[in-house]
């Protein structure tokens, strides 16, 4: 139900950020490499998967522009918000966990639009 209630929220942050932003990366392309490491960002495995590692290193790479990097940061800050159980020591651990650079912090008090 929270992994619905997510993908949900993310669609509907996709329709509402298209049409607001030149970025080329939709919510929905971030619900879908997002979604594997929720169990780790919400305390219910030790580690970030090697799905979930693959999928954010996707993501890191589509993000080509400051639009890009924006529109991601937001969609993630959405998502998060779907599931309350998301702590924010392991979300910011994910990057390093996974060895990928992620061009902005990864955190619930991000500034999406302090990211350049």
């Amino acid at each position: 139900m929270k992994l619905t209630l997510f993908i949900l929220s993310l669609l509907l942050t996709s329709f509402l950020f298209s049409h607001t932003s030149n970025a080329t990366v939709t919510c929905g392309d971030v619900a879908t490499k997002a979604v594997s490491c929720v169990p780790f960002v919400t305390g219910k495995q030790p580690k970030p998967t090697p799905v979930c590692c693959r999928n954010l290193k996707m993501l890191a790479a589509s993000a080509k522009n400051v639009n890009d990097k924006r529109a991601i940061c937001r969609c993630l800050k959405e998502g998060v918000n779907a599931f309350p159980g998301v702590k924010d020591n392991y979300l910011s651990q994910v990057p390093r966990l996974c060895g990928i650079r992620i061009p902005f912090p990864v955190s619930l008090n991000t500034n999406c639009d302090r990211i350049n």
